[in-house]
């Protein structure tokens, strides 16, 4: 196989004819299709990779085509495979439209691959393939450039749907949870727990079927991650905050960096010593999977017969909301590590069990109310109503709440109580340290008049 026969990334050029680059997939997303403006009726499907073949360069490359042939391609190759591109177009960038949802690349181009002009194979020259795949353990941006998982925890909503890049060992690796959208549309969930030497566990959830196979071979405790280009989001289930992937990241595996090093022999000892080995709580639903109707009797009935938490959709009065109450029983502070109240001066968690607890606090402020649900059923007592869900359903932020006069309080608190709202709800049943029946407000919003009619029509007959 000829060396010269192939352009280096380095030196793409759009006047360059037919062009070949060899190279290592290190991204790669999920097919799309989209409504062909030309065509009627007609879909265009899509996807794009990112392929690397030098120590500074990569490019981003995108498919587009019919179902058949952009399918067909995606599937012949993966993430951490050598490829042969034949033929693409080298178009230059533009920040503006696509290349904002592609990782940032040090070219000035892209490639376009299409079925009547292009060919991509996989290289099968062992050679090749073993100078290429070092490639991979190299993160494509600066290695002391990311934050840690404190860092994260810390800022805490101030980083609220920004992008950065995070360094961190893979705790555990959940299961691939298949759901449906509100629109039917299908979809997967995975989730990954990260841990560093500043937090125990943090979430780092998967939507794409690229991301998942490629966590899906990690090995926990034994694997570090360099993960450029993640979203970074405060999870309302969790009330704390979530990293996910998207179409700009690029996961790194077992990253040869001094830094990646150190942090690999941290997740080796505390892996031996034990301290790792706890139990995981069980993961949330996305709000817009779920889809079942209840009215509060078969909420507390279903909690008494199903010793696991569940999720549904009530359609109830807020019978008690005590927004008039003085702001330190309405607006809390909790530990970011394990979510245990504390006062905003205390200089540390006052929870044995915090993994943190001989650590400086690390705290988020936000709203903390207990709720009342009352239907013609019955009432739901004490369900908790947390930031961010209780900033979206009141319509203002826990600044904006401090400013409000007495009045102002109690006309909020009247909106909500004479009103019937839409409710998501996660239902926690009891347990030995905790009786009765609790809730876990996941959204809350007013609801419609004939949405209601409609499924109060439906639950009646079940009655």
């Amino acid at each position: 196989m000829a060396a010269q026969t192939y352009i280096a990334i380095s030196e793409l050029h759009p006047n360059f004819s037919h062009p070949r680059v060899l190279g290592i997939i290190i991204g790669k997303t999920d097919v799309k299709s989209f409504p062909d403006r030309k065509n009627i009726g007609v879909d265009r499907f899509t996807f794009s990779f990112t392929i690397k073949d030098s120590h500074d360069f990569f490019i981003n490359g995108t498919a587009w085509g019919n179902d058949g042939y952009i399918n067909g391609l995606s599937n012949s190759f993966n993430t951490g495979d050598c490829v042969i591109v034949e033929n693409p177009l080298v178009t230059n960038k533009d920040p503006e439209k696509g290349d904002r949802f592609c990782p940032t690349t040090p070219s000035l181009y892209r490639l376009l691959v299409s079925e009547a002009h292009s060919q991509v194979s996989l290289c099968d020259d062992i050679g090749t393939i073993e100078r290429l795949l070092p490639l991979l353990h190299l993160p494509v941006k600066d290695s002391r450039d990311f934050y840690s998982l404190a860092d994260i925890v810390a800022n805490g909503q101030k980083l609220d749907g920004t992008v950065i890049n995070i360094l961190a060992a893979v705790k555990s690796i959940g299961e691939l949870k298949q759901f449906t959208t509100s629109d039917r549309r299908s979809g997967q969930r995975l989730e990954v727990k990260l841990f560093d030497d500043s937090v125990s566990s943090f979430p780092l959830v998967c939507w794409d079927r690229e991301a998942i196979q490629l966590v899906q071979t990690l090995i926990p405790k034994e694997t570090v991650l360099f993960i450029a280009d993640a979203k970074i989001s405060f999870d309302s289930f969790r009330s704390g905050m979530t990293a996910s992937v998207n179409s700009k990241t690029i996961i790194t595996v077992n990253p040869d960096t001094r830094e990646a090093s150190l942090l690999f022999s941290y997740a080796k000892e505390v892996s031996e010593s034990g301290a790792l080995d706890q139990d995981e709580k069980p993961e949330d639903m996305p709000v817009d999977s779920i889809t079942d109707v209840y009215t509060v009797s078969q909420l507390k009935q279903k909690a008494q017969e199903n010793p696991e938490p569940f999720f549904g959709i009530t359609y109830s009065f807020i019978s008690r909301l005590d927004l008039d109450s003085s702001v330190s029983k309405v607006i809390k502070a909790r530990c970011s590590r394990c979510k245990f109240q504390v006062t905003e001066d205390a200089q540390s968690c006052t929870n044995l069990l915090c993994p943190g607890r001989d650590q400086a606090l690390l705290a988020t402020t936000g709203f903390d109310l207990l709720v009342d649900f009352t239907d013609h059923t019955g009432t739901l007592h004490a369900c908790s109503l947390r930031s961010p869900v209780a900033e979206k359903t009141l319509g203002c932020t826990t600044q904006e709440f401090t400013s409000l006069t007495d009045d102002e309080r109690t006309a909020m608190k009247w909106k909500f109580l004479l009103e019937r709202c839409k409710i998501y709800v996660k239902i926690l049943p009891s347990t030995k340290l905790r009786s009765g029946t609790r809730g876990l407000v996941l959204d809350c919003s007013v609801a419609d008049p004939g949405e209601v009619k409609q499924h109060m029509s439906a639950l009646l007959q079940r009655l």
